[in-house]
């Protein structure tokens, strides 16, 4: 399979799957509260191939790093669950707050964000799970045919991937949370709706370019050369 065939299957799975949203706001009756939970879950689903990413870029060494990005990762979830329950409940779509944590000590955080995941999902229509799984395949494509196809594993770090989850939270979600409170603001416009998937998918593929740059594992393999010589 040629390269720039290889980066535009992952662009169009990242295109369709964007496309589910559009398709329960225009005939499911989704509402903001729906979009941003689908969009919450999906760092759920980044996460987890981090994790993938981690081990096989790493092996067993990484497993320490795993488990701190489990947890701090999983906090900043957390938090970021939090202001979309915040949002929802302002949309009159979700009353209640998330249940007080039970666990003993650390199991305390697991806990909460259980019960914090509970709350977000039951804010979610019934065919919430085709869109879940959508997200899967897309990211999981990517995954394939390039992290691991392009083996790009060979020019990345644990340390550079553990990273990359917060810096597409930072700039993608700020603006999603930000544009979905507006329309809360203003009833929730179909129209609205559909520019808000318009903005988060546009901004999708700027993200998923930025960091597939074909003259990225050049320029990483240019430099490993470099440093080689130099010894």
């Amino acid at each position: 399979m040629k390269p720039q065939q290889t980066v535009s299957l992952p662009i169009a799975a990242l295109v369709l799957a964007n496309l589910v949203p559009v398709f329960g706001v225009l005939y499911l009756g989704w509402d903001v509260g729906s979009i941003v939970v689908l969009y919450w879950i999906e760092n759920l689903v980044v996460g987890g191939y981090t994790l993938l990413k981690m081990l096989i870029t790493g092996g067993s060494g990484a497993l320490t790093s795993m488990l701190f990005f489990c947890v701090h990762y999983g906090l900043f979830c957390a938090i970021h669950g939090l202001a979309i329950l915040e949002l929802t409940r302002f949309a009159g779509e979700l009353p209640e707050l998330p249940a007080r944590a039970s666990g003993p000590g650390p199991l305390a955080l697991l806990d909460t964000f259980i019960n914090l995941g509970r709350q977000l999902i039951n804010a979610a229509p019934e065919e919430f799970l085709w869109a879940c799984v959508a997200l899967l395949l897309s990211h999981g494509v990517s995954f394939l045919l390039l992290f691991v196809g392009q083996q790009e594993y060979r020019h990345t770090t644990t340390k550079k991937l553990m990273s990359a989850p917060y810096r597409r939270i930072a700039v993608l979600h700020v603006a999603v949370i930000a544009g979905a409170f507006l329309i809360t603001v203003l009833g929730a416009p179909a129209g609205l709706l559909i520019a808000l998937v318009a903005l988060k998918t546009g901004m999708d593929i700027m993200l998923h370019i930025r960091s597939h740059k074909p003259d990225h594992a050049a320029a990483s393999d240019n430099a490993s050369v470099q440093t080689t010589g130099e010894h």
